[in-house]
Formats: C-alpha cells, structure tokens, sequence
C-alpha cells in the first residue's frame, strides 16, 4: 500500500471532478435556457444526462476518500479544494434546477 497519495494523483483526480462538473454545470444551463422556451423534455434530459456527470465527478471523489479511509496520507491542495467547491455548487445548481423545472411547468399550464 501506498503511504502518501502523489500531487500528479490529487491533481489527476481534482480534475476530473473538475471536468465532470463542468460538463454537468454547462448541460443545467442549457436546461434552463429550454425550460424558458417551455422545451420540458428537452430540458428534463439534460437534467439527467447532468446526474451522470455529477456520478462521474461523484466516483472521483469516493475513490479519493476510499484510499483515505484505507490508511493513504494526502495532502490537500488548492486544486482539491476548488475541484470540491466546483462539484459541490454543481449539485446545488442541478437541485435548484430541477425545483425551478416544476415550477416553470406548472406557471406554463396556468398560463395556457
């Protein structure tokens, strides 16, 4: 077993999260862009293939408090800290959006 996590591998992982929940934060924009276009299974899609990304990112992170749990020192970095913070806003944002999609659908039917 590994003693210590190297900065290569803290990196490596933080940007991976960062790229997962970048990609899931750029496909909740677009939902809402389409939920203002009452586009809802469009929008609703988008929302889901944004869950998988947030999964992708989640993975990352488990596997870095998994070799944690397993006794691997690591030391934590800004990149770390930032990658977290990303993910993080990232399933808030997606949360919020999913709220934000009930209510455009039931303003849409009330108003038509």
């Amino acid at each position: 077993m590994n003693d210590q996590m190297s900065s290569e591998e803290i990196q490596i992982t933080a940007f991976n999260i960062i790229l997962h929940s970048g990609n899931a934060k750029t496909k909740i924009h677009s939902a809402f862009e389409l939920m203002r276009k009452a586009e809802f299974d469009k929008a609703n899609q988008l929302l889901d293939e944004a869950n998988d990304d947030i999964l992708e990112a989640h993975e990352s992170q488990t596997g870095l408090l998994q070799s944690y749990a397993n006794g691997t020192k690591i030391e934590m970095e800004i990149i770390m800290v930032h990658a977290q913070d990303h993910l993080m806003t990232t399933m808030t944002l997606r949360e919020i959006a999913i709220e934000m999609s009930h209510l455009y659908q039931q303003t849409y039917k009330l108003s038509s």
